[in-house]
């Protein structure tokens, strides 16, 4: 089978090659699929570029997140889910000490992996959907869910425009939450607002927080993925109580302000997909496979790529490309 692959890390030219490796067969509780989109996350990028160490041995076939149809199963799985239509989850290397999560990432015409981690996909879903969930939408999903439901609560979702912060505004809005969210700008505003953020606020705006309270004067939840940029207006509108949850780390650690997190009774909670018990994350792929058929989750503008421009598609999510690139594969 064709597939895109490396055995080194370094710059995305440098060390991605496309050609033949051997197609894999599934063991048991497994399932193949034969994938059609496979996604392209900043975790991916930063695993081949060595930023986040994660070490193997021999070739490593990129990417967690895809979309294709079963084609094979192996021992002790429904042969009945032959030509099932799924959306794939955490499908690369990429567990806790750099243990894999399954065999093969979806940057190849066949992907194994165990078989929750293949979720059916309802009909309503377009394929580009189906390879937009994984990291982001499971990330979200995490943040917002972690210590309880956020329903009837308000939450301040941070970039509301990006992959993670467009679906924390989706999810957040179909499990009864009021959602605000910041944007640097125009064209990000208008994809938040596409989204059914409650309020999209530029935080550029020297009156954000003004404009914030005028909607909602305290928020329950944060969902942040600039903490050491944003702690500030965070804490500002932070109820009693309340919890800022962060899932991206700059290159510097940023300074806590110990005192203001212990007047407000904060907790602040870290968020790494790869940590997060196997269990909770088959829970969370089975609540936004519910979300998606009930039509609450959408896209964000995808940016497609050949497979053969696998390079390409790696400078992009580098450039801070805005919307969701994706690899045609099948």
């Amino acid at each position: 089978m064709r597939a895109a692959f490396y055995d080194r890390t370094g710059p995305a030219r440098e060390v991605l090659r496309v050609g033949e490796v051997d197609t894999p067969g599934p063991g048991p509780g497994q399932v193949r699929v034969r994938v059609r989109l496979s996604a392209v996350n900043p975790t991916d990028v930063k695993t081949r570029d060595g930023t986040t160490a994660r070490p193997f041995d021999g070739v490593r076939i990129p990417h967690q997140d895809g979309v294709g149809e079963i084609d094979a199963v192996g021992d002790g799985v429904d042969p009945g889910r032959v030509g099932q239509r799924v959306w794939l989850w955490l499908a690369s290397p990429g567990g806790p000490g750099g243990a894999p999560l399954a065999e093969w990432g979806t940057a190849a015409e066949c992907c194994v992996v165990p078989q929750e981690q293949a979720v059916p996909l309802p009909e309503s879903a377009s394929d580009e959907l189906g390879a937009c969930l994984g990291v982001p939408a499971m990330t979200a999903y995490h943040c917002l869910f972690a210590g309880g439901s956020p329903h009837g609560t308000n939450v301040l979702v941070a970039g509301g425009a990006g992959a993670v912060g467009h679906f924390a505004v989706e999810i957040g809005g179909w499990a009864g939450a009021t959602v605000v969210t910041t944007v640097s700008g125009p064209e990000k505003a208008e994809l938040a607002k596409q989204a059914g953020a409650d309020l999209v606020v530029n935080y550029r705006e020297p009156d954000a927080e003004q404009q914030i309270r005028a909607l909602v004067p305290q928020v329950d939840r944060v969902v942040e993925v600039a903490l050491g940029a944003n702690l500030d207006l965070d804490l500002a509108l932070l109820a009693n109580g309340g919890t800022v949850v962060t899932y991206a780390a700059a290159p510097q650690d940023p300074t806590i302000p110990v005192r203001r997190l212990m007047t407000a009774n904060a907790a602040l909670r870290f968020v790494l997909l790869y940590g997060v018990p196997r269990a909770e994350l088959a829970a969370a792929a089975r609540e936004l496979t519910v979300a998606v058929a009930e039509g609450a989750l959408s896209p964000l503008p995808v940016h497609r790529f050949a497979l053969d421009d696998i390079a390409a598609a790696h400078e992009a999510v580098e450039s801070g490309t805005t919307g969701k690139v994706l690899v045609d594969i099948g």
